[in-house]
C-alpha cells in the first residue's frame, strides 16, 4: 500500500459581519499595510475590497479600491499612509 500524501487543514477565518447580519467575504490583510502595497495586491487578486484585520487578526473594517485609488490621485497622499486610516468600520 503507497501512502498518500495528506496537507494540514486550511485554517477558515470567518468573514466579518454588518450590523444587518451579512457577512462581508474578501482577502483579509493587516490594517498596518500601507495603500500602495493595498493596490498591488489587489490588482493582482483582482478584487474591488479588502477585508482589515488588527494584530490579533479581528476583522476591523474594510476597504475599497476606490476609496484608495482617490486617496492616492489626491494633494494629501503620502506613501506612508496606513490601512488604518482609511477603513470603513464593519458594522
Amino acid at each position: 500500500m503507497t501512502p498518500v500524501p495528506t496537507r494540514p487543514p486550511v485554517p477558515r477565518l470567518s468573514a466579518p459581519v454588518t450590523a444587518d447580519g451579512r457577512r462581508v467575504p474578501g482577502p483579509r490583510v493587516r490594517d498596518d499595510m500601507t495603500v500602495e502595497v493595498a493596490l498591488s495586491l489587489m490588482a493582482g487578486a483582482g478584487v474591488d475590497h479588502l477585508v482589515l484585520c488588527d494584530g490579533d487578526d479581528q476583522s476591523t473594517g474594510v476597504v475599497t479600491l476606490a476609496v484608495l485609488t482617490g486617496l492616492r490621485d489626491g494633494p494629501a497622499y503620502t506613501d506612508r499612509i496606513r490601512l488604518r486610516d482609511v477603513l470603513v468600520p464593519v458594522g
